[in-house]
């Protein structure tokens, strides 16, 4: 039962599949494991097929449902509007619901591109509403610790980061094209998807990128066209082949505003690697590790260990002094991809209570926008792109 002394946060959800399902459940478990002077109720969500979106409002525990984006943020007792839908819908549906007064909570990447990011940066900030991003792998207590052991100087300054996400969901060729795989929908592919996310862990422990030189590649040109798709699955038959136009791979280079080099890659065609985040800093007094797919686990190596036994150490971040874990379960016992979820949960509730946009939020998806974007640009030029030749592309009186 919700106390007296807490501030409800009436929540409109618009999508209800993967990342629908994902939101939903960090929702309802957040007030069980942390204390918050903000309490989520899953008001209402929304979906365009009234059958679907009834079932899932059934299943996930919503009080109702919509099937029309706009009726929800017109409804009076929605105080936050989150955005689970495929990308190209997510600057108009954050724009609306800013201007209407409601808080904002966005799955990335942010927009289809720079210019529309800092709109919608700029609309919510204008009307003062607590607005964040979905990149939820900030919120392994793993990642929380390399950041605190980089801030308190443990590995010293920073020479590199080398940082890869490897799928391999899509390397039939038979695979139909699902709508991440349409510019239209989606802006890229294997790059806004999921170097999105490699590209704010960086951000996040290291620092503000500076230039990039990359490649985008697609391996697989023409796909088979279905009937309905929610972008990892698909309904009906299948029929002609229509054109695959973004990427199934991303590399690139990077220089950062602080000195950092960076090496990155993103695909989908990595056989054998369902869910491979990874990241590695090297530092002059040591060196922090990461992989999601071990994501309780941290790997740290000091430089001025004894000689003899040095070497990467693994730290199991399951202990009550690690960031989040003392929420749960004894040391050991460990949690999984769905906490990162309520732990991000738990940081826009704080920022609600307190009226402030806690980080990731609408400015960090730009920026990581803009990173994207300078990629994209010198795969096609094949030169070295800056980030500020695509910020400076959107004048100030039009961001």
């Amino acid at each position: 039962m919700v106390g007296v002394s807490k501030k409800q946060v009436r929540i409109g959800m618009v999508g209800y599949k993967f990342m629908g399902k994902a939101h939903s459940h960090a929702y309802r478990d957040m007030p069980f494991f942390f204390d918050s002077d903000c309490i989520p109720v899953l008001q209402a969500i929304c979906g365009r097929n009234e059958g679907g979106v009834k079932q899932a409002a059934d299943k996930m525990g919503w009080n109702t449902y919509e099937t029309d984006w706009r009726k929800l943020i017109e409804r009076d007792d929605i105080d936050l509007i989150d955005i689970a839908t495929p990308n190209n819908m997510h600057a108009e549906i954050a724009i609306a619901a800013a201007e209407a007064g409601k808080h904002v909570l966005c799955e990335k990447p942010l927009a289809m591109n720079y210019k529309q990011a800092k709109k919608m940066q700029e609309v919510a900030e204008k009307n003062g509403v607590t607005h964040a991003i979905c990149h939820n792998y900030r919120f392994a207590p793993a990642v929380q610790l390399a950041k605190k052991l980089i801030e308190a100087g443990r590995i010293g300054k920073i020479h590199h980061i080398r940082a890869t996400y490897l799928q391999d969901w899509m390397m039939d060729p038979e695979f139909p094209l699902v709508w991440r795989l349409s510019k239209k929908i989606c802006g890229s592919g294997a790059h806004g998807d999921i170097a999105a996310h490699s590209i704010d862990l960086a951000r996040f422990l290291v620092g503000e990128f500076k230039e990039v030189t990359g490649i985008l590649e697609t391996f697989i040109k023409e796909r088979p066209i279905v009937a309905n798709s929610d972008g990892w699955s698909v309904t009906g038959p299948l029929s002609s082949k229509g054109k695959v136009d973004v990427d199934d791979a991303s590399l690139f280079l990077a220089r950062f505003e602080n000195g950092v080099i960076g090496t990155f890659e993103a695909t989908r065609f990595a056989g054998g690697n369902r869910n491979g985040n990874r990241f590695e800093i090297n530092g002059e007094k040591g060196s922090i590790r990461w992989d999601l797919e071990h994501m309780n686990h941290l790997q740290v190596y000091f430089a001025d260990d004894e000689e003899g036994l040095q070497g990467f150490r693994t730290i199991h971040c399951t202990e009550e002094v690690h960031p989040f874990a003392g929420a749960y379960w004894p040391s050991g016992h460990i949690i999984g991809y769905e906490h990162t979820f309520i732990h991000l949960v738990k940081n826009l509730m704080d920022g609600i209570n307190k009226g402030y946009s806690p980080e990731p939020n609408f400015e960090d998806g730009a920026k990581n926008q803009a990173v994207l974007e300078a990629v994209e640009k010198s795969a096609e030029t094949k030169r070295w792109v800056s980030v500020k030749e695509i910020e400076a592309q959107v004048p100030n009186d039009q961001k």
